[in-house]
């Protein structure tokens, strides 16, 4: 596309000409390019049904590609998914537990990444909650012994952001699988896997990636794949899936294991063309547009006398800011927003505003002004 600076890119989400969008940590807008994809997609089967079926397949290849590269992964190891919650569902029911084994998980997490370890507890499983906001000392001392530990890279409603690559460390020493759920910062914030030590990541497409719903990547290393099985399985699953008279049920060689019938071919389409944007963009450009935006918000609404759900700093820092303070009416709040077409969310009795990086400094201003 030839785009010079960063804002030049707004002109690809037409969203901005009626609404200041900030409700990312939702569900965000479709770009232009991951609208037309799904467009071009239905004027073809339109015309054409399943003869280009090929092309579908190149889509679901190009997504594993685009999606490895935004994590520093192998395509080899990118399982395409519904949603964030199958991704971390996969990895919770494909372990082999044993009644004894330990889970560190964290008490502020969004339900995704709660209720999938919490139901190992009725086979014996310990877990060991903490906070996010606890120090690392503290995590490694939970973490001794323990088999996984699970956290979001950003939390849903505090926006505090995790220091992946400290407790990647922790879980590398400690023998445990490190779980990231990463649906609230990947798209906006920098990951590596390899870095990081990452052994498992899940995250849909429909908030900071810029993607649509239903349609979410799950990244397993290779060697956690040796450990997992397939819970959910169909005809996808095994090697010879593409061979139908085959009944051989030898799984894939790679992560398309996890993968279990026919895929959302529409969502790839989206998907693919958001996650090829982010990466022209460039995700080091992003991140510190989407913080200095958030800073923003923080320090407006702090102004105005709200209480922030935590106190940001450059390394905990994301693009979620939630507020409220005594006699504030949070639905009312966001209510008045939408009339003057600002759209945020109410979340657990706080305001929650959550901008990606093609929003205007000035439109924070103006949203800050109406409350």
């Amino acid at each position: 596309m030839g785009f010079k600076n960063l804002m030049s890119y707004r002109e690809l989400f037409p969203v901005t000409n009626h609404l200041i969008y900030l409700n990312h940590a939702a569900v965000c807008p479709l770009s232009r390019p991951a609208a037309e994809a799904i467009g071009r997609l239905a004027q073809d089967m339109l015309e054409n049904g399943s003869l280009n079926f090929a092309c579908w397949s190149d889509t679901y290849d190009g997504l594993r590609k685009a999606a490895a590269r935004l994590i520093n992964g192998d395509p080899a190891e990118i399982a395409l998914m519904k949603n964030t919650s199958e991704g971390i569902a996969t990895i919770a029911m494909g372990l082999d537990w044993r009644a004894g084994d330990a889970i560190v998980a964290f008490r502020e997490e969004f339900p995704a990444n709660q209720y999938p370890w919490r139901r190992l507890e009725a086979k014996g499983v310990q877990i060991r909650w903490l906070s996010v906001t606890d120090p690392l000392g503290r995590i490694e001392e939970a973490a001794r012994g323990a088999r996984l530990l699970a956290i979001s890279f950003v939390q849903f409603l505090s926006g505090y952001r995790a220091n992946l690559a400290a407790i990647g460390e922790i879980c590398r020493r400690r023998g445990a699988i490190f779980v990231v759920d990463a649906i609230q910062g990947l798209g906006a914030f920098p990951i590596d896997v390899r870095a990081m030590k990452i052994d498992a990541l899940a995250a849909d497409g429909h908030k900071w990636l810029l993607g649509p719903e239903g349609c979410a990547i799950l990244y397993i290393s290779r060697e956690l794949q040796q450990r997992v099985e397939p819970v959910e399985f169909g005809w996808t699953n095994v090697a010879a899936y593409n061979d139908y008279g085959a009944r051989d049920m030898a799984l894939r060689p790679d992560a398309g294991r996890y993968e279990c019938g026919a895929l959302n071919t529409a969502g790839c389409y989206a998907l693919r063309a958001a996650l090829e944007l982010l990466l022209e963009i460039g995700i080091d450009r992003i991140a510190p547009a989407v913080q200095s935006l958030a800073d923003r918000i923080e320090e407006g609404v702090r102004a105005k006398g709200y209480e922030t759900a935590s106190a940001r700093t450059a390394e905990s820092g994301a693009g979620i800011v939630s507020f409220r303070k005594p006699g504030f009416d949070p639905d009312a709040a966001v209510a008045r927003l939408k009339e003057n077409h600002v759209f945020a969310a109410s979340r657990a009795g706080w305001v929650r505003l959550s901008p990606h990086f093609y929003v205007l400094p000035e439109e924070i201003d103006r949203a800050l002004d109406l409350l």
